[in-house]
């Protein structure tokens, strides 16, 4: 147990990169964690909606894209398998312009961090960010690995949860979104 805890702390410090900012404590075993398969999550069925501030620092409401499917996308610049993921979120979001929105949650960021890492990754959809502490969307809805998708039906639905980066998303994702 103690080698497997030394190896997500080592794990963790290497993805702090050149930045002087730690990682939040609670990452260190999340931020080691591999890709896994789509799993059904507590949420799934459930409405959800939420008010988080945007790039610009105006106020986004989820339910204010009511009427498309959303790709809500709970990463953060620390997270390898998020970062791996962007260039393909790009090519489905592309390929469903018009139909699906995506809404990237930063998780256990400074504000600072999130808005270079959004800058650094070219990310062209609605990026928010998800302060610590009370108001942490992430917490509340019990999302603890990272990357977090959550594929939400144009009622405001979720339709499916995926945990880690995974081709079958992309496939559920191509499914539903036609």
């Amino acid at each position: 147990m103690k080698k497997t805890i030394l190896c997500f702390t080592l794990l963790a410090g290497l993805h702090m990169g050149a930045s002087a900012e730690p990682m939040h404590p609670a990452m260190a075993a999340t931020a080691a964690v591999p890709a896994v398969a789509s799993q059904p999550a507590p949420s799934d069925g459930e409405a959800i909606d939420f008010t988080l501030t945007d790039l610009a620092g105006k106020t986004f409401t989820l339910s204010s894209l009511k009427g498309k499917y959303v790709v809500v996308d709970f990463w953060g610049s620390w997270c390898i398998n998020c970062i791996k993921g962007f260039p393909k979120m790009k090519e489905y979001y592309q390929k469903h312009r018009g139909r699906l929105e995506i809404v990237s949650v930063d998780c256990n960021d400074s504000e600072a961090r999130w808005k270079a890492a959004v800058q650094k990754h070219g990310m062209p959809w609605v990026n928010v960010y998800n302060p610590r502490g009370d108001g942490d969307l992430a917490k509340k809805l019990g999302i603890t690995a990272f990357p977090t998708k959550l594929l939400v039906d144009p009622e405001g639905k979720v339709v499916k949860t995926f945990v880690g980066e995974d081709d079958s998303f992309y496939t559920v994702l191509d499914a539903t979104v036609k």
